[in-house]
C-alpha cells in the first residue's frame, strides 16, 4: 500500500511553511509582492474649508454641510456663529420697506404689534400731490430704517370721512399706543426731505431704528444729516446767485 502525503494548506493567498520550503528547492515561482493600496489622495471636496469658504455660503448650505463639518472643532463653533448671524439679521430686517394694508388690518398690523417696534402709518390719498411727496420720504426711510415698521393706508379706510385737506397724516404708535400726529405736509418744514421728516419723527421719541445701532446713536446721526442738509441746500443756493 503507498504512502499518502497530505498538505495542509493556509487559507487563499497567505504563504505557508511547506510554500516556503518549495521555493527554496525551485519548485514554486517567487511570491508576488504583497498588495498596497495608492496613497489617499483627498478630492476637492475634503480639502479643509476656510473663513472666507463659510462666510459664501447661506445658511440653507452650511445646514447641509453639518456632517461635513462634524470633525473640525473650530468649523462647528464657527457654523454655529454664522448661523446666528443670519438669523439675527433677518430678525432685525424684518420690514425695510412701506406697507400697504386696509381698515381690517389695522389693529393687527399697527395697534397689536410687538412692544419694541415703533409703526408709522402714513394716511394718504391717490392724487394729492402732498401725499406722493411725503411719501417720498417715508419710502426712503423705510429702507434706511428697517427695524422700524412703516404702513400706509388710504385716510378713509382708516377714518371715515376723514377731510382731504388734512392729509397727508402721519401717526406713530407704540406698544399700541398713540406717540405722535402729524397733520399736513407742513409739520415737516418747506421742503419735506427724508432728513426734515426723520428728525420730527425723532424729537421725543426713537421712533426710527436702524437695527444696529443704539437709539442715541441713530438720533445723533438723523440730527447730523439735517444740518448736513441744510448746509448743502443753502451751498447750492449760492451757487445759483452767483450765476445770475
Amino acid at each position: 500500500m503507498g504512502d499518502y502525503h497530505f498538505v495542509y494548506k493556509d487559507v487563499e493567498g497567505a504563504s505557508t511553511q511547506w510554500d516556503d520550503i518549495q521555493r527554496k528547492l525551485g519548485n514554486l515561482p517567487e511570491k508576488p509582492p504583497a498588495f498596497k493600496p495608492p496613497p489617499f489622495t483627498p478630492s476637492s471636496d475634503d480639502q479643509p474649508k476656510d473663513k472666507t469658504w463659510i462666510d459664501s455660503k447661506t445658511s440653507e448650505e452650511l445646514e447641509d454641510l453639518e456632517d461635513d463639518l462634524d470633525d473640525d472643532r473650530f468649523l462647528q463653533e464657527y457654523r454655529k456663529k454664522r448661523l446666528a448671524e443670519i438669523q439675527e439679521t433677518a430678525k432685525v430686517l424684518r420690514f425695510g420697506s412701506v406697507i400697504p394694508i386696509s381698515g381690517s388690518d389695522f389693529v393687527r398690523e399697527v395697534s397689536q404689534a410687538p412692544s419694541d417696534v415703533w409703526v408709522v402709518v402714513i394716511l394718504y390719498k391717490d392724487g394729492i400731490p402732498e401725499c406722493g411727496l411725503l411719501m417720498q420720504s417715508i419710502e426712503e426711510l423705510a429702507r434706511k430704517y428697517s427695524a422700524t415698521k412703516f404702513v400706509k393706508i388710504i385716510s378713509t379706510d382708516c377714518i371715515p370721512n376723514y377731510p382731504d385737506r388734512n392729509v397727508p397724516t402721519l401717526l406713530v404708535y407704540n406698544n399700541g399706543a398713540v406717540k405722535g400726529n402729524y397733520v399736513g405736509l407742513h409739520s415737516f418744514g418747506r421742503r419735506c426731505t427724508p432728513e426734515g421728516v426723520a428728525l420730527v419723527l425723532c424729537q421725543s421719541n426713537p421712533v426710527l431704528n436702524d437695527g444696529h445701532s443704539r437709539n442715541e446713536a441713530v438720533i445723533e446721526g438723523v440730527r447730523k444729516q439735517f444740518i448736513e442738509k441744510i448746509v448743502a441746500d443753502h451751498e447750492e443756493e449760492g451757487d445759483d446767485y452767483s450765476s445770475d
